[in-house]
């Protein structure tokens, strides 16, 4: 079972529990469906069901047409809910998820780090010998922007390098294995002394575009910035400059705005530049932990206990 600090319970309506639609038909529904039949639901046309489990995260335009009044509770497939925020309600209970893919996309992120510090971009690239390249992460200066899922896995993962890490988050709570709390307000001093800068941040009106080329322009000539959460929190011309005047070391992008990153984009070119199509969390790797989400929460949902991975509508994740 998967844990998430983010619960809330569904209320109890006097409807039986565990009559649940999971919908529309595509790749994803025959595993939902196993899912939420082991977890003790019984699958059902929406017209029936108390709740909807959504198993198409490439189709928001077409939710509207399966909630049903008597739903008190929807489950997203993504963490990001920015393609649904329109439709979101307090008439019933929303939850995404949050938490679901962060061990994936944090070993993808340390991948993309160790790769542009190592110099393997630049190898991989190579047709002869070359020259020696790279610098160690073993002690590095590790600021992450954001405190949720992905930055809880990838502390554990950074520790063995002895890195010192700085998390900026809203929250002062504290984080196992973080050295310090940030808030935003703090970001402008502690990029000249961060070596690796990564953004796992929920895209809200307020981290849009929070890597721009003020902040890029602070960081040290030989820092790297890795980017898994969206697009959009980077402004994509302003990393393109700085790492054309080097500026900066290197880039690691997961996420691209826009996306997909168009065949002509500059940031192809870049040898400084590690891109991967959104793919910190594959298709494959994905549903299995979509699964083991959707079954818990099912468990959860007919016993009455704390959803998982509840959606702040106010907040915006």
């Amino acid at each position: 079972m998967t844990t998430n600090k983010t619960t809330r319970k569904v209320n109890p309506t006097g409807r039986r529990k565990g009559l649940i639609a999971v919908e529309p038909d595509n790749w994803r529904k025959e595993t939902l469906v196993s899912a939420t039949e082991k977890a003790g639901g019984t699958v059902c046309p929406p017209e029936q069901a108390t709740a909807l489990i959504w198993a198409a995260p490439e189709q928001p335009e077409l939710l509207p047409d399966y909630i049903r009044d008597g739903h008190d509770w929807v489950q997203l497939p993504f963490a990001g809910i920015e393609p649904f925020i329109d439709m979101l309600d307090n008439q019933r209970l929303w939850s995404c998820g949050k938490g679901v893919y962060a061990s994936a996309v944090a070993e993808h992120a340390l991948a993309m780090i160790l790769a542009l510090k190592r110099g393997i971009v630049d190898y991989s690239m190579g047709s002869s010998w070359g020259k020696p390249l790279g610098t160690n992460l073993f002690g590095s200066r590790v600021l992450i922007l954001g405190g949720g899922g992905i930055t809880e896995e990838l502390i554990p993962m950074l520790r063995p390098f002895k890195c010192s890490i700085s998390v900026l988050r809203k929250s002062n709570e504290a984080l196992l294995g973080c050295d310090q709390i940030l808030t935003l307000e703090d970001l402008d001093i502690a990029l000249p002394e961060t070596d690796i800068l990564v953004v796992a941040l929920a895209l809200t009106s307020e981290t849009e575009g929070v890597v721009n080329k003020k902040r890029l322009d602070l960081l040290p000539s030989g820092a790297i910035v890795v980017n898994v959460a969206r697009g959009k929190h980077i402004i994509t011309s302003d990393l393109v400059d700085a790492l054309i005047d080097n500026e900066i070391a290197g880039a690691g992008l997961d996420v691209t705005e826009p996306e997909p990153l168009p065949d002509d984009h500059a940031l192809w070119a870049l040898p400084n530049c590690l891109i991967t199509p959104h793919t910190g969390n594959t298709p494959e790797m994905g549903i299995k932990l979509l699964a083991n989400r959707v079954e818990e929460n099912v468990v959860r949902y007919i016993a009455g206990e704390p959803i998982l991975g509840c959606v702040d509508i106010s907040a915006g994740y």
